[in-house]
């Protein structure tokens, strides 16, 4: 009886396993990304500096929007955007540091932005780890049309990140639910 129910319990535990690391990699690894196309502002959240902005101003140089939107541009550890925020491009540029520094607070303050300058439609770019809950977030606060898209961190900011996920999206699907 005691290895019947000590089986038991093994088979529920990889089941759980499995189901976890299914859920890790539909979430976090392969999230469902939008497709871009026009947009009034291309948003670059904070975080995942060798990787988000480029992407960002990639799509902005592309034409996809006339205003880059850089969340934490003018940090003296990021260079590139002090220089984008600081600078003169042929498109606007506008940086912001978010109050309360969270994804929350970039959805928060990007809504602000988008209301004072009428955009009506944001391109969101993070990592692909954190696509589906800053979807979630932005939609909270945002109500105009979003696409949100994921670069590539390198893999043990990947590996980090996903983890991370994990307790951020369980604490805005059960404690805050609003913008």
């Amino acid at each position: 009886m005691f290895l019947i129910r000590w089986a038991i319990r093994l088979v529920l535990f990889l089941v759980l396993l499995l189901a976890f690391a299914g859920a890790t990699v539909y979430l976090f690894v392969f999230p469902h990304l939008d497709r871009v196309t026009h947009a009034d502002a291309v948003v670059v959240l904070s975080g995942g500096r060798t990787d988000r902005l480029p992407k960002g101003l990639k799509l902005v140089q592309r034409g996809v929007a006339p205003t880059l939107v850089i969340s934490d541009g003018l940090a003296k550890d990021y260079p590139q955007a002090n220089a984008l925020c600081r600078g003169r491009e042929p498109f606007e540029v506008i940086c912001f540091k978010p109050d309360p520094y969270s994804t929350r607070g970039e959805a928060e303050e990007v809504a602000r932005l988008a209301a004072k300058h009428r955009w009506r439609s944001l391109v969101v770019v993070t990592s692909r780890y954190h696509v589906f809950r800053a979807r979630i977030l932005f939609r909270r606060c945002f109500k105009g049309r979003l696409a949100v898209v994921g670069s590539w961190p390198s893999l043990t900011d990947y590996v980090v990140g996903a983890l991370q996920e994990w307790p951020k999206l369980v604490y805005e699907e059960t404690l805050i639910r609003s913008c």
